[in-house]
């Protein structure tokens, strides 16, 4: 089962990414929920391919699965990205984005089998799995370069901080009470919201937590963020979208009891004191996700939202 990260983190050491993934790849990392029946029967016909190929498989010492000895390498869950060559994550976007999280700061490649529901972000089906994995293995996928979010925050006598690659959220603590918060950038103020918070997404997260609280859909190539409020208390606070290089700054105002959650990417990360300023903007760092070959955007929205009708081929 994926576990949750710290409540606070130690400033960050920003490693320089790798320039190239090396191929053929010879060490590759697997994330998943390995308990799932559906995950590990995936698991069970991939081990045994990626041995055929010659190449090492890791899993993590804390979360990996009940395998049979020496068909996996166990590592520590930290190591992971600095041995492995490329990472697989197997299951929803969920699962993808806690491997995103492991992988961020060091350049490797990802690639996403899907076992989620919608699945905006593991796109290979499971009958593709072994094919596209040995594409991947081979350099021979579409590399999609995604910019990443940055959050900072006061925690005690340090900042907290963490990347995202979907969306930074400021959200209320207490069960059954709003929060009133301001929203400035670049510090020109914008608006006083009272509401459950907030979500402050890149255009990859605008099919997530934004798209339920009425943000648009936005192509990931696009470089802008989207604002989007949670229950806002006045039908007149809406999403709005700004460039991606501003600087987004959250203020939590006095109210009773008013306490802020921050949450990077589905991950509980700190706590937002009254007074306190979550700030967002674009990170120096990318994540590099891979596509199978003739990968369309458009056509995975027409199949995730059933977008299209008839049975007319727009394919040409």
């Amino acid at each position: 089962m994926l576990q949750s990260a710290p409540a606070t983190l130690s400033p960050v050491t920003v490693h320089r990414p790798r320039a190239t993934m090396p191929f053929p790849a010879r060490v590759c990392a697997l994330v998943a929920r390995f308990t799932d029946a559906r995950v590990e029967e995936s698991v069970a016909q991939l081990l045994p391919h990626l041995k055929s190929r010659g190449v090492e498989v890791l899993v993590s010492e804390e979360l990996g699965p009940p395998l049979a000895a020496g068909s996996v390498s166990r590592v520590a869950e930290r190591t992971i990205a600095e041995r492995a060559d490329l990472v697989i994550a197997i299951g929803g976007d969920g699962t993808l984005l806690y491997a995103a999280g492991l992988v961020a700061r060091h350049g490797v490649p990802l690639l996403g089998i899907n076992h989620g529901r919608l699945g905006f972000l593991t796109d290979v089906m499971p009958q593709d799995m072994l094919a596209c994995v040995d594409a991947a293995l081979q350099g021979k996928s579409e590399a999609d370069r995604r910019p990443l979010l940055r959050a900072s925050w006061p925690a005690g006598d340090r900042a907290g901080e963490c990347l995202a690659l979907n969306d930074i959220v400021l959200q209320r603590l207490a069960m059954g009470r709003m929060i009133d918060f301001e929203t400035w950038i670049d510090d020109r103020y914008v608006n006083t919201h009272a509401g459950d918070g907030i979500v402050v997404a890149s255009a990859t997260g605008s099919t997530a937590y934004a798209l339920s609280c009425g943000g648009p859909i936005v192509a990931p190539d696009l470089e802008v963020l989207v604002l989007a409020p949670i229950s806002p208390h006045t039908l007149s606070d809406r999403p709005i979208v700004v460039s991606a290089g501003s600087l987004i700054e959250i203020r939590l105002l006095e109210r009773p009891d008013a306490r802020g959650q921050i949450v990077c990417d589905g991950m509980v990360r700190g706590e937002l004191a009254v007074g306190g300023a979550l700030r967002v903007q674009l990170a120096s760092e990318t994540l590099t996700l891979l596509h199978p070959l003739g990968y369309d955007y458009f056509r995975l929205l027409r199949s995730k939202l059933h977008w299209g009708r008839g049975n007319v081929d727009h394919s040409r």
